[in-house]
């Protein structure tokens, strides 16, 4: 499994609940889209909050928010969680503790060199974010008209049933 955050441009509402200045983008409002996925990057959980707040501050509402019923870690099945730098946090480690996680935290670049020298090495972390490329394509969710954040919630999760549906293969 794997989770990494998203902000994204408010240009057509004002002030939103669950929005925040974006730092990247010369403090026009925005919302911060907090994404799990499993392995094949199918949608488990999300989060929403302002894009002023950090990645990190979003993991224990995105883990809070699983969709499906999630077998219990064992030693000999443990579960990991991929996640980015950002993450790299001691609250952040204690929060996946407590959730029965194990950390799979990569520095900036480590995962591309990995990839560059070692034959059939295979990255984790890249199925999130084609997860998010693919919410992306939703008009409804790049651009955000819902002024409630429970309507905007809402499109997110249709988006997710729409992604898990065409994963499925049965679109065909």
């Amino acid at each position: 499994m794997a989770v990494d955050g998203r902000s994204h441009d408010e240009s057509t509402v004002g002030r939103l609940k669950k929005t925040g200045a974006n730092p990247t983008d010369q403090g026009k409002q925005g919302v911060k889209r907090s994404l799990l996925t499993e392995a094949a990057g199918i949608p488990i959980a999300l989060a929403i909050d302002g894009a002023n707040r950090h990645d990190m501050k979003l993991v224990r509402s995105t883990l809070d928010h699983i969709m499906a019923e999630r077998p219990l870690p064992s030693s000999l099945a443990p579960q990991g969680l991929c996640l980015d730098k950002g993450y790299d946090f001691d609250e952040v480690r204690g929060i996946l503790r407590e959730s029965g996680f194990t950390a799979h935290i990569r520095a900036r670049g480590e995962e591309a060199k990995a990839i560059k020298h070692k034959a059939g090495f295979k990255a984790r972390r890249w199925v999130v974010e084609r997860t998010h490329s693919w919410m992306n394509r939703f008009r409804r969710i790049l651009i955000r008209r819902e002024k409630l954040p429970e309507t905007f919630i809402a499109m997110l999760h249709l988006a997710c049933g729409i992604i898990t549906w065409r994963a499925t293969g049965l679109l065909k």
